[in-house]
This record gives structure tokens, sequence and C-alpha cells, in this order.
């Protein structure tokens, strides 16, 4: 059985970074850095792409004394780089990168399984099931040409929902590491990996393979359900095709 509700795992991004989210300085850093994080995780800044703290005020909205308190965590974090009277520069990142970085993705991932089983609650598995299903229907009544913000939605569905698996371990620095490591790879992949009218279909069945078990506290199908998701998610960033079995 799950932990009781008032245990329960919450969705990551309502409590990250608690310490930054108050009014004022703060909430302006954090408006910044979340606008920023948003550029990343949608290629909108591409790796070995040179931009200037202005540039970023002009697609972000935030201020300029926000992006420049901001930028020494993305340093820190790998995501961009200083370069002496040039500007910012994300870093450019390759196929060896994308392959360690999913084994990273892979081990915190299946190491959190057994938290999932024992603390994701049955309404909270229950509302992710719901979610993919009707998604996938809303996206079926488009008959192959959905509209671009249906996509950005269930492209974020997904982002949100493996990273509350993640959260489930209640470890801030793995929480920490997963997160960036997953603004790696869309930085590098994100072409590929994009959730497209094509692929939705597929996506949404392997996420159901992982959510079913996990509802019924099968932790061992839950974990291959997983691994197999995750391996395929590795195929098409390195350019390679899935085969779709019925």
């Amino acid at each position: 059985m799950a932990e009781q509700s008032s245990q329960r795992a919450t969705n990551p991004e309502a409590g990250r970074l608690r310490d930054e989210t108050g009014s004022g300085k703060g909430s302006l850093r954090k408006f910044a850095y979340d606008q920023i994080e948003d550029l990343l995780n949608t290629s909108r800044l591409k790796p070995g792409q040179l931009i200037s703290q202005r540039e970023l005020v002009e697609l972000t909205g935030a201020t300029l004394s926000s992006i420049r308190e901001a930028i020494p965590r993305f340093e820190a974090e790998g995501l961009l780089v200083t370069v002496p009277k040039k500007g910012l520069k994300v870093p450019s990142l390759d196929v060896t990168f994308v392959r360690d970085a999913y084994q990273v993705r892979r081990m915190i991932e299946c190491s959190a399984v057994s938290d999932m089983v024992r603390r994701l609650d049955d309404e909270t598995i229950a509302g992710f099931i719901d979610k993919q299903k009707s998604l996938l229907k809303e996206l079926k009544t488009h008959k192959g040409s959905a509209p671009q913000p249906l996509l950005d939605r269930i492209q974020r569905d997904d982002w949100t929902m493996h990273a509350t698996f993640v959260h489930t371990m209640r470890n801030v620095l793995i929480d920490n590491i997963y997160r960036v490591t997953a603004i790696k790879i869309r930085m590098v992949a994100q072409s590929r990996l994009k959730v497209t009218a094509e692929n939705a279909e597929r996506i949404f069945g392997e996420h159901l393979t992982i959510l079913e078990p996990l509802a019924a506290r099968d932790r061992e199908e839950t974990e291959r359900a997983l691994k197999r998701h995750i391996d395929n998610s590795l195929t098409v960033a390195l350019g390679g095709n899935i085969e779709i079995t019925s």
C-alpha cells in the first residue's frame, strides 16, 4: 500500500527551491532562472549558441539585474558558460554525453521505483493514468494534425510525471542532478525527442505500461516497463527508430 495522502509525493516543480520563492528579490531571480531554463528545455537556446544578458532580458521578460543574479547558478550547473567580451554560451554536448546522461537518468529513475510503489498514492497514479488517456483521446480527434499547444502540453506533462517519480525519493540532491541532466539531454537531442503527432501514441502506450503495474504495486513490472521506456528514448535521442509491435 502507498503511504497516506498526508505523506504523498508532491509535484517537484511546486516545491523546488523554496528558499527562492519568497517575495521581492528572490522571486525575481527565480522567475529569471525559470524562464531561461524553459529556453534551454525547449531548444530556443541551442548548444554552441552565444547570447548576451540583454538578449535574455528580451526573451524572458525578466529584469537585467535578476538575469545577472541567475547566471551564476546556470554556470555552476554547467548549463551556461561566460565567454569574456562575447557574452554567454550554451555548451556544446556530444553523443558520448547523451549516452552518459541516459545512464544517469536510468540509474536514478529505476532506483526510484521502490519509493514510487510505496509513496505515490492511488489518487496520484490514477490522475496520471487519466491524464494520459484524456490527452490521447484529444490527440486522436485531430487525426494526425495536432496543434502545437496540445503537443506542448503533452510534452510538459511527460516531464512533470518523470520528475514526480524521482521526487518520491525525497532527496533534494538527486532531484537537482536529475533535473539538470534532463535539461542537458533536451538541449542536445530535443529535436528528436520532442512529442509529435506521429510518436505521441507510442509514448502514451509506454507510459501506461509503467503506470498500470505501478497502480497494482507491482515493483518488478513497473521497473521493467520504465527501463524499456528509457532505453527507447535513448534510441530516439541517438537518431534510431523504435519498432512498434502490435
